[in-house]
């Protein structure tokens, strides 16, 4: 496997783990969309993910 480019290194350093491999957010690894997150981020409100349980917010009208 070729190695990462000091460019490329420099550009995923958040995302590379111990091993020096791209690693991604439990919640993002499931997620089909581009917008992933670091594993080392705490992913507090995902504007993508939706549980099945979460209620739809009601827009206010004033």
């Amino acid at each position: 496997m070729p190695r990462m480019s000091k460019k490329r290194k420099l550009e995923l350093s958040f995302y590379l783990n111990d091993r020096g491999r791209v690693t991604y957010n439990e919640l993002c690894r499931k997620c089909q969309h581009e917008c992933k997150q670091s594993f080392r981020a705490v992913v507090v409100d995902c504007s993508r993910y939706l549980s099945k349980r979460a209620k739809k917010k009601e827009e206010y009208t004033e």
